[in-house]
Order: structure tokens, then C-alpha cells, then sequence
């Protein structure tokens, strides 16, 4: 047993990013997928029961729809008057389209809806099986408290001025719990080429807690952020119309773990939109209003319409563009995530935008791109920034072909569940793959209380003092990853390294001579199991 700092799970805002040792939304293929359980991903032939109760009239007060109610959702239901609204596990929430069935949570509201992996909470269509399609119903829409770079907004499409508005100045607003939660074939339009997204956010503060949520056939995006501070986890989005992740007016959220596959046969046909995995915008107007659009992802995985194969002909009418398109003075930052089998990377869209990436308040790190069609992994319109180099100076890479990613399952046919872990031996999990000392993702801090921690590994560390090298000795049961980190007396992480593992004994060297001089915890973690050992630099 020794003496040394225990890293806890509490998260706040500066802790919410958690380190990986992968690219992308998966590790692999010998640990859990997220994806397993409450999943759906041929929702147009689920089998859903019959409703057994209907909603039609705003919620006043608290209200709670239980395990067993289908309810059928009929006309805009909003939740007001600081009304609670409470899903339980297993409620299946059916939308009509005739009434434009849509669930909007007013300012002040709350919606706590938290399935569980086993039995989640369903907003479908109310349409039987093989007549479902996107635009079915209205959708799910937040408004919330937080801070957004608008004077005054209204959620788009002729809702309520007063019920539907948004934004405030409240980082810690929060709107409540959506965990384990489907939601399939929204996206009515209230007004022409206004549709409704699959989930909304509205100037949702990060007291509201987003974790598990899958957006399938929407006519519009899956996820939209207008401003706000909301942070998510374990986002799908399946089978769209137009973009998948949408930034607006100011959202500084984080993200992390993310997964779309896009359909061929599904995309955005309007004369003025075209497809896109994520689309970043500070406002329409390319203002500098603040608060700016700084959100941050991490650990995404994209899919795009070729599907393994960039020589295919897609659809004639398909619109699809770019993996990521930044533009109108948006500064998001993107990391640690693979982008595959678009038309285009990333495009840089205007001199604004273009002003970010050279002034660092756009940062892509550590991604890696592959499948892009004519490899056209960089594209930028109207800016001075060299993309290309931006691109290579930050530790990005591409790949012609998304093989080389190495996923258990990517491309089984639509409406079969896909694989996307890494097998053994892929890159995405090489030592210098991911990094997550940048400021943006902010820092794990440590429970400065000492803990004994045993030794679940072996785990010996000589010399100790060191001054230019530290070597680490540990037995493994079985070939895996693993993650070192080193961090100071004050939990402050200061090195990350990436390991592939192999059964029996293990020797690696640490570098340590751009250490100050002083105390360090070393935390080996292997298969989820972690042990820490201190050591002085000289």
C-alpha cells in the first residue's frame, strides 16, 4: 500500500472533460460500448405499443408520466409556470403530426427524464411501422436561463413569444435531467424551412445534465445550441436530414463522446442549406457579440454518406458538403476525434472565422480524417490562414482510406447496429494519439486528502530521485491499453502517454526533463484499474 493523491469523480465545469487514451467516441474492442441496450437503429420497424393517454394542454404544475404511459402528444405542450414535467424510465412518447405534437420546457421548467440503459425513455412518431419518416412530429425543445450573444430570442418557427423564449445570465441555469433517451422521426416544419430540430437547447445553463441521448431521422438537426453553458455526453445522431451538430449565438458548452452516421439517402434539399456533420456560427450576422461561440468537443466519431467507399455515386439529389464547417465569427474547438467519408473536411468559411484560427481561439487538435472524397481534407473560403498547415501543426493526420481506423463493425447495413470500437493495433490509440493537456479542455483536479492506494499492477518506478528519466516496471494479465498520467502536488495534469500493452512484464521509459524540480504522482490505469506512485524530480 502507499500514500498518494486519489483522483475523484466529481465533475465541475473546469472538470468535466475525461481523459482518454483514443481517437474518437469508442476505446476498444475488449471494453463496454456505450451504444449497447437503449440504443435503436432501425426505429422504422420498432415495434412501439398503442398510446394509452393523450396531451394536448400545457403543464401548469408538476406532472409525472409513469414507466407504463404511451402517451400520445398532441398540439405545442408547454411546460411553464417553474412546472416540473417527470419521465419515468420506459415512458414512450408518441408525436402527432397533424397537431404538430412538440414538448417545449419554458424558461424557468425543469424536464426530468432519466431512463436507464435497460429501459429508456422513447419520443417517436405515432405513425405504424414502415410509414414513419422524418417530420413526423414536432420535437424536444429546452429554453433555458443561461447567457447568449442575442438581445432577446424566441426558439424559431412561430412558437410562443413568451413561452418559447430564452436566454438569460445564469451559467448554472439548469432545466433538469435527459438521460438514456430516443428520439425519432421529429423535425415538423411549423413554417416553410423552419423545421424543428430533434433536441433543442435554448440558453441551457450546465446545471442541466444531457448524457445518453440518440436523435434518429430528423428533418433538421439532431442537436442545436443557441448560446448557453449546457454540457453533454454520449450524443448519437443517426440518419438526419441536415446538420448533426449545430452551434449558435454564443454556446461555450462541452462535448464529449459523440457519434453520427449519416444516411446517403438522406439530406438537406433546401436551395440555401447543405449538409454538414457540424456547422459552428457565432450569430447570422458574423457579429462579435459575446459571449462568442467557443463550444469544445472531444472524442467524436463521424460517419459520413460513402460509407467505406468515396468512388460510389451518391444519390443525384443528395446535398451532402463537409464534415465541419466554421464560419460568421465562430471560435469552437474541436479534439481527439475521427472524421470519415464526406466530400469535404473542414472549411474555414470567411475572414472572421479565419482571424480565429490564427488568433488560437479555434483549435482541432489530434483528429484524424480519412475516406474524404479526392482527399480534400482542408477547405477555406475568403481567408488569409494557410489551412493546410494549420491543419498539420496540430498533431491531425489523414488516412485514404477509413481501414486504416481499424473499427470492429463500421458498415453493416443501415438499420443493423454498427461497431465503431477499436481493434488492437489501431492507431487512434497509438502513445502521442490524444492529448488532453490543452486550456480549453480545462483540468482534472485531485482530491488533495491522502488515500491508500493499492498496488493492483506491480507497479515499480526507479530511479527515485530522478532527474532526466524515470522507468516504469508493472505485469499485465492480458495485452490492453493503458493511460499514464503524471501530475503535480496540486493535481494539475503536466504529462499524458498512451500505452499498448502486452501480457507479462512491461518496461517503459518516461522523459521527465521539462519537469520543475519537485514532488509528482505517477497514475497507471489498465483495464480500469489504477495504481499511483510518487516520485521527486531533481
Amino acid at each position: 500500500m502507499i500514500a498518494a493523491l486519489l483522483l475523484t469523480a466529481s465533475f465541475t465545469e473546469a472538470q468535466f472533460i475525461e481523459y482518454t487514451n483514443y481517437r474518437g467516441a469508442f476505446g476498444a474492442a475488449n471494453t463496454a460500448n456505450w451504444t449497447d441496450n437503449w440504443t435503436e437503429f432501425d426505429p422504422q420497424y420498432k415495434v412501439y405499443p398503442n398510446t394509452t393517454t393523450t396531451v394536448q394542454a400545457d403543464i401548469t404544475a408538476n406532472t409525472t408520466w409513469g414507466s407504463n404511459d404511451v402517451v400520445l402528444l398532441k398540439n405545442k405542450v408547454y411546460v411553464t409556470n417553474n412546472a416540473t414535467l417527470t419521465i419515468q424510465p420506459g415512458c414512450i412518447i408518441r408525436g402527432d403530426k397533424q397537431t404538430e405534437g412538440t414538448l417545449i420546457i419554458s424558461r424557468g421548467s425543469k424536464l426530468m427524464a432519466e431512463g436507464t440503459e435497460t429501459n429508456p425513455i422513447v419520443f417517436t412518431s405515432n405513425f405504424d411501422t414502415a410509414s414513419r419518416y422524418v417530420g413526423d412530429w414536432g420535437g424536444v425543445i429546452l429554453c433555458g436561463k443561461a447567457p447568449m450573444n442575442q438581445v432577446s430570442a424566441v426558439v424559431e418557427g412561430g412558437l410562443d413569444t413568451s413561452k418559447a423564449r430564452y436566454g438569460g445570465v445564469d451559467p448554472e441555469d439548469n432545466s433538469g435531467i435527459l438521460k438514456y433517451i430516443r428520439i425519432e422521426f421529429a423535425g415538423f416544419p411549423f413554417q416553410p424551412d423552419k423545421e424543428i430540430n430533434g433536441l433543442t437547447f435554448g440558453a441551457v445553463g450546465r446545471g442541466t445534465t444531457v448524457d445518453y441521448i440518440q436523435c434518429s431521422y430528423i428533418n433538421d438537426d439532431s442537436f442545436e445550441w443557441f448560446g448557453g453553458t449546457v454540457n453533454c455526453r454520449h450524443l448519437i445522431s443517426y440518419s438526419t436530414v441536415d446538420d448533426d451538430f449545430d452551434t449558435d449565438f454564443g454556446y461555450s458548452g462541452k462535448v464529449q463522446y459523440g457519434l453520427i452516421i449519416r444516411d446517403p439517402d438522406l439530406s438537406d434539399q433546401a436551395a440555401s442549406s447543405t449538409s454538414e456533420g457540424f456547422e459552428s456560427d457565432n450569430d447570422g450576422a458574423s457579429s462579435t457579440r459575446t459571449p462568442m461561440t467557443t463550444a469544445v468537443f472531444t472524442n467524436i466519431t463521424m460517419v459520413g454518406p460513402y460509407r467505406g467507399n468515396t468512388t460510389a455515386a451518391l444519390p443525384a439529389n443528395a446535398d451532402f458538403a463537409r464534415c465541419i464547417r466554421i464560419r460568421r465569427n465562430s471560435g469552437i474547438s474541436i479534439f481527439n476525434s475521427i472524421f470519415t467519408n464526406f466530400p469535404t473536411g473542414i472549411e474555414i468559411k470567411d475572414a472572421a472565422t479565419s482571424d480565429n484560427v490564427s488568433g488560437d481561439t479555434i483549435r482541432f487538435k489530434n483528429n484524424t480524417f480519412a475516406s474524404i472524397k479526392n482527399n480534400d481534407t482542408c477547405a477555406a473560403t475568403g481567408v488569409t490562414v494557410n489551412v493546410n498547415q494549420w491543419f498539420e501543426n496540430n498533431n491531425n493526420d489523414y488516412y485514404t482510406s477509413s481501414s486504416s481506423i481499424n473499427w470492429v463493425n463500421p458498415y453493416p447495413e443501415l438499420w443493423v447496429k454498427p461497431d465503431y470500437r477499436l481493434n488492437m493495433g489501431s492507431p487512434m490509440m497509438a502513445a502521442n494519439a490524444t492529448n488532453f493537456t490543452d486550456s480549453k479542455l480545462g483540468q482534472v483536479t485531485f482530491d488533495v486528502s491522502v488515500k491508500e492506494i493499492g498496488n493492483v499492477s506491480n507497479l515499480t518506478l526507479y530511479p527515485n530521485p530522478a532527474s532526466s528519466t524515470i522507468v516504469l516496471e508493472f505485469t499485465n494479465s492480458s495485452n490492453s491499453n493503458s493511460v499514464i498520467n503524471i501530475t503535480d502536488v496540486t493535481g494539475k495534469l503536466v504529462r499524458s502517454q498512451n500505452l499498448v500493452t502486452s501480457t507479462g512484464k512491461n518496461i517503459t521509459n518516461i522523459d521527465i526533463q521539462s519537469l520543475d524540480s519537485g514532488i509528482y504522482f505517477v497514475q497507471l490505469t489498465i483495464n480500469g484499474k489504477q495504481t499511483i506512485k510518487k516520485f521527486v524530480k531533481n
